[in-house]
């Protein structure tokens, strides 16, 4: 059975998509992958960590990540 919340979250990721190679109005898409991951994971981070109370180990369990690799993803966009 699929999570209602994520069959939510994938149909805003669709939609967005579906606006972004309308706006490219015949131009060919670059680097989508890596955009999505960009888009996604700044604001998944910063919600986490406010919700974790700034909490890395905490934030970490949360997100199912090695501690280190969320360090490692904090400093990539500059959130401490």
């Amino acid at each position: 059975m699929v999570n209602k919340n994520t069959n939510d979250l994938a149909g805003c990721v669709n939609e967005s998509l579906d606006q972004y190679f309308k706006d490219l109005d015949g131009q060919p898409p670059h680097a989508v992958y890596d955009m999505v991951l960009q888009c996604m994971e700044k604001p998944l981070l910063e919600y986490v960590m406010q919700r974790a109370g700034g909490n890395q180990s905490k934030a970490a369990e949360i997100l199912g990540l090695n501690r280190n690799t969320l360090r490692k993803k904090l400093k990539q966009y500059n959130l401490q």
